[in-house]
């Protein structure tokens, strides 16, 4: 079910382990050059190109692009009480940890009458956009919207594809579900648009002059270019990301899905393999790597797997990923050294079920989101555990962060000087423009002070 990779008795530095360790195979250079006409259609022909780029990749022409409220409203009345306390659960908890998160502004007197102020500014509008090929996703919802609100961001809009499934009130919009989700958050500019089109939509913006479907609740439909497009998708929504990007920031470019799990002999074989099988449902592209210093629990593992996969409803899927050249059981010489090896891949979703894991948690370095012993699951963060799940991928969580209310604030430094601070320091900044040939920098300083350095 899972190939192993052995690094026991092996000398385990980072450039030794980027090469050795399993990556999905996600070329998005090579998807650049496919979406850039996507892109440019969307730039140049506005709400014409996203109706006919939803029905030729979506199976289906949207209805009007842009969500009437009344629709997100039936979706709310319509939806399953359960799945509602479950939704309003993830977002009270999501809420709670992204509160934490918000910054207060910072200033420093460098010297009597001279200050800089750090300011955290919310970005003026974004876009969050919610995946919805092999699976629905209205938790995704939850994560991109919480942490903007909580920044305070003044404008939020959701793009999700339209689904060729719905019928009724439904058809030609996105899943019903996501639709709820926006309204329980009071999101109510939503659009039926997926893949590359929907990030060059953000980007690009556009005024919807059909005459028959380009108004909706009594006004003309015109979404405004967004400052930040989050929200994680497939290789063609990362690869329009990587194209606009300098047009639009982004967050992250993030690729199929992560776990690895760093484990010994303590570890219970049953929930290793059941947290593995969970994130290769996703995508035959996902990942699963047990890095674990105990034969005897990767082969226990492995027996739980062969019980587990063909018995889960997605068994094609994950049989796909785990046997794919993403994943692996990888064996080491003991737990210090398998911390190199996460450390070295730097995974989405790392899950530390070690004895004394709190401790060996600490000593993560490298990971989008750490999940501490047996009784804290990836799929708990997925949904409820308050902490955000859109997370770095490939990799790169050694050098980026998960989303969070920081990802949609910028600082601002304000420099507030008067005359004799300015005159204090003046001598210094004449002398570092001079020494970079820049003399012009010098004298807008000198010009305060009659032409001349003061002393």
């Amino acid at each position: 079910m899972m190939s192993s990779l052995d690094l026991r008795g092996r000398t385990l530095d980072v450039r030794f382990l980027r090469r050795a360790l399993p990556r999905a195979e996600f070329d998005v250079t090579a998807a650049l050059e496919q979406v850039r006409p996507i892109c440019e259609d969307v730039e140049h022909r506005g709400a014409a190109a996203l109706r006919d780029l939803g029905e030729r990749f979506d199976g289906v022409r949207p209805t009007h692009l842009r969500v009437p409220r009344a629709l997100l409203q039936s979706a709310l009345d319509q939806l399953d009480p359960d799945l509602r306390a479950a939704l309003e659960e993830s977002i009270r908890r999501a809420r709670i940890v992204h509160a934490d998160q918000r910054r207060t502004d910072t200033s420093t007197q460098v010297v009597p009458g001279g200050t800089v102020t750090e300011r955290w500014v919310p970005v003026d509008r974004v876009g969050l956009y919610v995946p919805g090929g092999l699976a629905v996703y209205p938790s995704s919802v939850i994560m991109n919207v919480v942490p903007a609100q909580l920044a305070e961001v003044g404008s939020l809009a959701v793009a999700s594809p339209p689904q060729r499934e719905n019928v009724g009130e439904f058809a030609g919009y996105p899943n019903p579900t996501i639709l709820a989700a926006c309204a329980l958050l009071g999101v109510d500019e939503v659009y039926a648009v997926g893949g590359a089109q929907a990030v060059a939509m953000f980007a690009h913006g556009f005024v919807d002059d059909d005459p028959q479907w380009g108004e909706v609740d009594g006004e003309k439909v015109v979404c405004d270019p967004v400052s930040l497009v989050t929200g994680p998708g497939n290789i063609w929504v990362v690869a329009a990301k990587r194209l606009l990007k300098g047009l639009i920031g982004i967050d992250a470019e993030a690729g199929p899905t992560e776990i690895a799990i760093l484990a010994d002999d303590s570890a219970d074989p049953d929930h290793v393999a059941a947290d593995l099988v969970s994130q290769a449902e996703h995508d035959p592209l996902a990942a699963s790597v047990l890095v674990t210093d105990s034969e005897e629990l990767a082969d226990a593992t492995r027996r739980s797997l062969a019980r587990r996969v063909p018995a889960t409803k997605h068994s094609e899927r994950v049989t796909e990923a785990l046997e794919g050249t993403q994943s692996r059981i990888v064996l080491v010489d003991d737990v210090d050294a398998g911390l190199d090896v996460v450390n070295a891949y730097a995974a989405e979703h790392l899950e530390i079920q070690t004895r004394d894991a709190a401790d060996v948690a600490a000593r993560v370095r490298n990971a989008g989101a750490v999940f501490v012993g047996p009784h804290s699951p990836v799929s708990l963060g997925d949904y409820a555990a308050g902490s955000n799940h859109v997370l770095p991928t490939a990799g790169c969580a050694c050098h980026s962060s998960g989303l969070s209310v920081q990802s949609f604030l910028r600082g601002i430094h304000v420099v507030d000087y008067d005359e004799p601070a300015l005159r204090g320091v003046a001598r210094h900044v004449v002398t570092l423009a001079q020494a970079e040939d820049l003399p012009a920098h010098g004298e807008a300083v000198t010009a305060r002070f009659g032409d001349e350095v003061p002393s």
